[in-house]
């Protein structure tokens, strides 16, 4: 089965939307879509953007083909399939860099086009960045938790096999050292990491009973004594001491992938540098968590694998991002449905600091309109130029996503980083209605 037009990977009544649009000439008037959260996850503090790069990439490839627009006609008129065979993205795009925080209310996204060429990209952002910063907002409480310990994503069996690329990046933007999924290597270079289950230990069994030795001799001498070997098989204490006879006390490391990992880990450790392997590392994996990484605190990990509480979101599988019509012919418009609102106007946001570094506010304003300065406060645009005329202009680079997650997380008030449930770490303020 080949893959869908990325075209083709929308929902039907934006199409509609179109057709209806196209025959009364309402398509080609000017317009600014929005897209933002109305609110956090629950109990969550802040949020981290992911998924423009996607976004813009995907843009180019946003097509219709004779395939596609084949599939289309048992429903879509000739002016419309016309007009779908010539499609082209052309208009603007601003909105906060990748790897930048959010916070309700915060224009993460704004498209301004044709209303022909804006609304068919509805489901096309919101898909991309409500499951990447999804899992990049899981991602920077893990790395939160961890505190300068390592991460591998690890979730790609517990995810659809497209979602599951994407999710490697999101993470490993957020601050994850690597990733098991190959795919996300070779489009996105994100590192890839992995030696062996337990499949491979049970390998060496025969009638005589398991084998644990051969099977890491075996990984050994394929892989080298900076190998990670798998030791909770069987028994972990003859597993770690299988482990040491057979690569030495210069061995890379040492997993554990179940038990009580915390109290696992302070034998093993005591075991290791009993046998003089003071070097030798320990991974642990197994159903981990924010909350369980945080636990593991005191504990002598060195690093965790995490696969389906990151890929899921740990909880929060979607950033409840939405895309809304918000200007018309330089006119504002805005919906007022119970808590479905959105703030008419084309819009641009600034961060408050204070001198050292730490954010206090979030402020939203009209597009072209900053409010006064504050005494004391450093104010910092966050809307930027990401297309052009149809064409990327931003720095899409992951590794300055990366750096920006970072900077973000040191520059939130210290409760902003607490795992429990609150308020977001900062209030956003909207400077002015547009009507």
């Amino acid at each position: 089965m080949t893959r869908p037009p990325v075209a083709l990977l929308t929902d039907k009544y934006e199409l509609t939307m179109l057709a209806a649009a196209l025959r009364d000439g309402t398509a080609h008037r000017r317009t600014t879509f929005e897209l933002f959260a109305r609110r956090l996850p629950e109990g969550r503090r802040y949020g981290v953007v992911a998924g423009t790069a996607r976004f813009v990439q995907s843009l180019a490839q946003f097509r219709f083909d004779d395939a596609a627009l084949s599939a289309l006609s048992d429903f879509c008129d000739a002016e419309t399939l016309a007009y779908l065979a010539d499609y082209r993205f052309s208009g603007d795009v601003d909105g906060y860099a990748e790897g930048e925080l959010y916070f309700p209310g915060s224009p993460v996204l704004s498209v301004h086009g044709t209303f022909g060429e804006c609304v068919v990209l509805e489901t096309l952002a919101l898909s991309i960045f409500n499951h990447d910063s999804a899992i990049a907002s899981a991602a920077t409480r893990m790395v939160s938790a961890a505190q300068g310990r390592s991460l591998i994503e690890m979730g790609s069996r517990r995810t659809h096999e497209q979602a599951a690329v994407a999710a490697a990046r999101a993470a490993y933007l957020a601050g994850f050292t690597a990733s098991s999924n190959l795919e996300a290597q070779r489009v996105y270079g994100v590192p890839a990491v992995g030696t062996s289950a337990h499949a491979f230990t049970l390998l060496y069994s025969s009638a005589d009973g398991p084998n644990e030795q051969a099977a890491f001799r075996a990984q050994v001498a394929a892989l080298g004594v900076d190998t990670t070997l798998l030791v909770d098989t069987y028994d972990i204490t003859a597993g770690v001491a299988n482990a040491i006879e057979v690569a030495g006390p210069e061995l890379g490391a040492v997993r554990i992938d179940s038990g009580d990992l915390g109290v696992l880990a302070r034998q093993v450790r005591e075991q290791l540098d009993r046998l003089g392997a003071h070097r030798t590392r320990i991974v642990v994996s197994g159903d981990l968590d924010e909350f369980g990484i945080a636990s593991l605190r005191a504990e002598p990990v060195d690093m965790f694998g995490v696969g389906t509480s990151l890929v899921t979101g740990s909880g929060a599988p979607t950033a409840g991002m939405v895309y809304k019509l918000v200007e018309v012919d330089g006119i504002p418009v805005e919906k007022r449905s119970s808590r479905k609102e959105s703030h008419g106007g084309r819009k641009q946001a600034m961060r408050l600091a204070k001198t050292t570094g730490t954010i206090v506010e979030e402020v939203v304003h009209l597009y072209g309109a900053p409010p006064a300065g504050q005494p004391g406060l450093v104010e910092r645009p966050l809307t930027e130029a990401l297309v052009r005329d149809g064409e990327p202009v931003g720095d899409l680079g992951l590794g300055t996503a990366r750096d920006r997650v970072r900077a973000g997380l040191e520059s939130l008030p210290w409760d902003g980083l607490a795992l429990s449930r609150g308020e977001p770490a900062i209030p956003t303020r909207m400077v002015a209605r547009a009507i």
